[in-house]
């Protein structure tokens, strides 16, 4: 407890090099649990609400996608074709992963209804509104198969998909199994899909392991966070800077995942976690929600609820009859539920 208070303190100080004079307290002290199908899978990795406000839905660990149908998670979307719910429902063999497919990241098309899904083994997939067995759209980039897809978002402007793959010789296997990532491994790319041609390009290559990635409310820019650097960047669409990409957050104190844009014009979450101790691990996991300058204006500790998880994703909704909501996702094998922040409560 006290290394959590210590570190709390000390991460106020430097978690924030860029921290507004006046920053506005932490107000989502409300928490609640929806807990996943038991037995069965852990590790929702992604949580995002569909066009008409239902859900939340979630990726995890044996290959489905699930929805919360406002008592229980139910079978919603899977990925692979070879995909048998007698062999992989629940599953925790790593092995099989190939076979049952793992949703890392996805993000609705709100006038459509299209769920685009990037999954850990290499594939770029989307699914209609009804749900069922994702159709694969994308296996490469500019002649380059994907390795590590982590993360994307949707471009309701643009009408375009953008995706990270966060290495070219380092996998989720490896990560998953606790392998370091090769030193100085710059082999990331930030990826757009358009969903009008079917085109898929290569915006930005050689990215120390970026996550995934948020686009701006006007499309004029998107953020990511590297996990290697520990840093926040910004890639330019438009504008005399439009094709490069240059520092947003200069030092976060943990490593950043996900990025998700936040309900108000020009805010941004974040999940970084900062690793106490390496053996046995002891990680600590944040949210950050910053702005586009790149003033972080609330930092939160999920450590309380948590415990020694790690955070891969904040996402969160504003609406009249639920508030200030805010859905929390962890890969860890430990987490087998979304955790509900709330102000109203």
């Amino acid at each position: 407890m006290l290394y959590t208070i210590l570190l709390l303190v000390f991460g106020v100080q430097f978690f924030i090099p860029q921290l507004f004079a006046f920053p506005i307290p932490d107000l989502y002290t409300g928490f609640s649990k929806l807990n996943l199908p038991v037995p069965g899978p852990f590790g929702p990795d992604s949580v995002s609400r569909d066009p008409n406000n239902q859900g939340p839905y979630v990726g995890v660990s044996d290959g489905r996608i699930l929805k919360y149908n406002g008592t229980d998670f139910v079978d919603f979307a899977y990925l692979s074709p070879n995909r048998s719910k007698q062999l992989c429902d629940g599953v925790t063999n790593l092995s099989l992963g190939p076979v049952c497919g793992r949703p890392l990241g996805f993000s609705f098309d709100p006038i459509f209804g299209y769920l685009y899904i990037v999954g850990a083994y290499g594939g770029f997939y989307r699914v209609g509104p009804q749900g069922g067995q994702a159709t694969l759209l994308a296996t490469s980039a500019n002649g380059v198969t994907f390795n590590f897809l982590n993360g994307c978002e949707f471009d309701k402007l643009r009408r375009v998909v953008y995706f990270t793959d966060a290495s070219l010789v380092y996998n989720f296997t490896d990560a998953s199994l606790g392998i370091p990532a090769p030193p100085g491994d710059s082999s990331g790319r930030l990826l757009e899909y358009n969903t009008v041609t079917g085109e898929v390009r290569e915006l930005l290559r050689n990215i120390p392991r970026p996550g995934g990635p948020a686009v701006s409310s006007d499309s004029s820019f998107i953020v990511y966070g590297s996990f290697t650097t520990q840093k926040v960047y910004k890639y330019y669409l438009i504008g005399p800077k439009a094709g490069a990409s240059e520092v947003l957050i200069n030092s976060l104190l943990g490593f950043p995942v996900k990025i998700k844009r936040a309900p108000e014009f020009g805010l941004f979450w974040g999940t970084a976690n900062v690793i106490v101790q390496q053996q046995p691990r002891l990680t600590n996991g944040y949210g950050y929600k910053f702005n586009s300058q790149g003033d972080i204006i609330i930092l939160k500790n999920f450590t309380a609820e948590y415990g020694n998880a790690q955070i891969n994703v904040v996402q969160e909704y504003s609406d009249v009859i639920q508030g200030a909501t805010l859905y929390v996702g962890s890969r860890s094998r430990s987490v087998n539920y979304v955790g509900v922040y709330t102000k109203w409560r």
